[in-house]
Parts: structure tokens; sequence; C-alpha cells
């Protein structure tokens, strides 16, 4: 009865904090102005600048950020997981539930379940393992994810854009075309080796510990990383990686190579990061070689990551790709010759007149993926291009 006294009390005081530091953001797409609100709430710094942070744990539990990560997941839809539980029932069950639910995450007595595995094919060859977990677990991932979010945007480098909020693919293009422009057209372009099936536990638990200290959440997130992999019905143990397709594993992936940031920025590197994908800029082939190979070795002996020898070199820009585009000499911006050729396939593939489909299933299915096309890579000078491909495509009628 003391036991449960006590877990009331410290989850009253839990949420008396989180509505002073998180209910003044609670509805606010900008989730980096509140950052600073959130650390004056729930931390201290130090002359070092560090912040310990304590009792995030009942802030994750508390109705309110359950509530917007419930309604986060809905947005993202997404199938159910091992249990078949859709996320259309969750709410019914958690209206029942919850109260359960929180006391075992407060306890420290919650174990989460298995991810199912889900092969999708990648679009230059091979697969990628993707790990569904729950409607429940992705939902607790999700307002994990909320709480730490903005505590991490305070650290994480300028360099880096990927998953984070207010950022995006188009900036880490820009700031990229910048540097070739200034003279740095010489690229460090290094491949990871299956990065979220490599990573750390031991390393990226020791990362999370340097700034939060909160232990049950921290035993939390742990059980997340933990938790097994349902492969033809029978669950597998996860030794090390972090599952792509949970909401809290785009975080962690930023977590862990923030360390690779820093240590870029320590040596006066100018670079690029977008998640696993990132490109060094140098002026001169022997200097990107000399970086190349330091920085291949810092990965592995230090954040115990493999790299991928084939696929990593040191060339012009103009003689490689970032995230589908190619930047000139100039620093002009345009379209990756893969990305073209991976369209025109897919569109070979929805126009084909034996495919037995009707000419408006047909543009229904083409508009978004041209649209979706288009959209990303508007940034590019492409006129001649989309021009030249569609005078073809006339005359090839």
């Amino acid at each position: 009865m003391e036991h449960q006294q006590q877990i009331a009390y410290q989850r009253d005081m839990f949420i008396e904090h989180k509505q002073e530091a998180i209910g003044q953001f609670g509805n606010r797409k900008d989730v980096i102005g509140a950052k600073t609100t959130l650390t004056r709430q729930l931390g201290r710094e130090t002359n070092q600048g560090r912040v310990f942070t304590e009792g995030l744990i009942g802030i994750v539990c508390s109705s309110d950020n359950i509530s917007r990560a419930y309604k986060q997941v809905k947005r993202n839809k997404g199938v159910a997981g091992v249990d078949n539980v859709p996320v259309g029932k969750f709410a019914d069950w958690f209206a029942k539930e919850g109260d359960e639910l929180v006391n075992q995450i407060l306890r420290g007595e919650y174990l989460p379940s298995a991810v199912k595995s889900v092969e999708i094919p990648k679009p230059n060859g091979g697969v990628r393992q993707l790990g569904i977990p729950t409607v429940k677990d992705r939902i607790i991932q999700q307002a994990i994810s909320q709480v730490l979010t903005p505590i991490y945007e305070q650290v994480f480098s300028d360099q880096s854009y990927g998953f984070r909020p207010n950022r995006s693919a188009k900036q880490a293009i820009e700031r990229a075309s910048i540097y070739v422009k200034e003279g740095r057209n010489v690229v460090v372009d290094m491949d990871m080796k299956s990065f979220f099936d490599e990573v750390n536990h031991d390393r990226l638990m020791y990362r999370l510990s340097q700034l939060i200290h909160c232990k049950p959440l921290l035993m939390l997130i742990r059980k997340y990383l933990q938790s097994g992999v349902m492969i033809g019905g029978l669950v597998h143990q996860r030794l090390k990686g972090t599952p792509q397709g949970s909401p809290l594993s785009p975080l962690l992936s930023n977590i862990v190579l923030d360390e690779l940031d820093k240590e870029l920025e320590k040596r006066g590197h100018y670079f690029v990061r977008y998640a696993d994908d990132f490109s060094i800029f140098v002026r001169s082939q022997r200097a990107g070689e000399r970086v190349k190979e330091s920085i291949c070795s810092y990965r592995t002996n230090k954040l115990k990551l493999k790299v991928k020898e084939q696929k990593s070199q040191v060339c012009k820009s103009s003689e490689t790709k970032f995230l589908g585009y190619t930047i000139l000499d100039s620093g002009m911006i345009i379209i990756a010759n893969q990305s073209v050729e991976r369209l025109k396939k897919k569109v070979r593939e929805l126009t084909k007149r034996n495919r037995g489909v009707s000419f408006g299933q047909v543009v229904s299915e083409l508009t978004p993926v041209l649209r979706g096309w288009l959209n990303y890579f508007h940034i590019a000078k492409c006129k001649s291009l989309l021009f030249n491909w569609t005078i073809k495509k006339k005359s090839c009628r």
C-alpha cells in the first residue's frame, strides 16, 4: 500500500511538472521553441552545459502526452504488430486498461512485445528489414520520443538534418551546395553497413545516460532495444541494432551518430548528415583520402559501426549523389542519374499495356508518384531534363 501511495504521489508530481513544462506547447508543431522551458523545469545545467534530467518517466506516462502520442501514431497509420490489434482499437483498450499499463511502466515491470519482421525491397537491390512494434508499443515509444526530442534538440549538431523538427533533406542539399561553391568540391562519401542493425546497445545506453538521469526511463528504452523479433512465428533475441520502423528509432539513431558529428566538428570538417547518410567536403583528393582513412578508423574502433568499403569513395561532388541529388562543381543542384532511372522504371511498370487495368486507374496510380517525385526534387535545375524527356516520350508514340 505504501509503495502504491508513493507511486501515486510521484505521478501527481510528474504531471504537475509536465503541465508547467509541456502544457505550454502541447498543441504546437514547433517543438524546438519549447525546449528551453522543458529544460528549466526538468533539469539543471552545470558549468559544462550538461543537463541532468530526472522524473521523465512520469511525463512520458502523463495522460496528455499519451494522448498526443496516440494521435500521432494514428496519423501515421501503419499495420498491426504481432498481436494483430489495429490502431483504431487502442483508445477503447486504454480507457479500460490504461491505468494498469501506466503503473506497470512506473514500477519498471512493463515488458514490450516482440516486433514483427517485415522485408521491403531496396531501390538498388536487396531488402531492408523493418521491425513493426505493436500499436501499444508504438504509442509508448512515440510518447518517449516526444519528451526526449526537445531535450536532445539542444545538443544535436547543426549539420544534422534527418528526422529532426523543422529540418529537411532540402536544407541538407542546400548546405552541401554552399560547401561546393566555396571550393570544397571533393566529397568523402562513406556508406555505413546496415547501420540500424549494427548499433551497439551498451554504447547507446551510455550516451543516453550522459544526459538522461531517469533510471526507469533508461531501463524501458533498453527493454525496447532488446525486445525480440518475430520471424516465421519464432521470436529471436536482439543483441544489437535498433529496428527500423519504430517511432523511437530515428531519435536513437541521431543520438548514436551525434557522437560522430561532434568528432567531425572538433576536427574542423565541413560535412552534412541526414540520418546514416553523410558526406564530408574537402578541397583536394589527397585531403579526402586522408580524411576517409581517419574517419573509417574512428567509426569502426570507437563507434563500433561497420563501413561498406566497396561503396565508400573519395570523388568530385559531380560524380556521386547525396539524397538523390548531384551537386556540380559550380554548386548547381541537379537530379542524380540514378534517381531519374528509378522514376523511369516506376513509370514503365505502371503504364504497361498488358497490366489489364483501366486508363483511369493508371492515372490515379501515376499521379501521386509524379507529384511526390517533383515535390522532392523541386530545388534541382531540371527544366531541360523534364522537357527533353517529355519530347522523347511523345516521339515514341
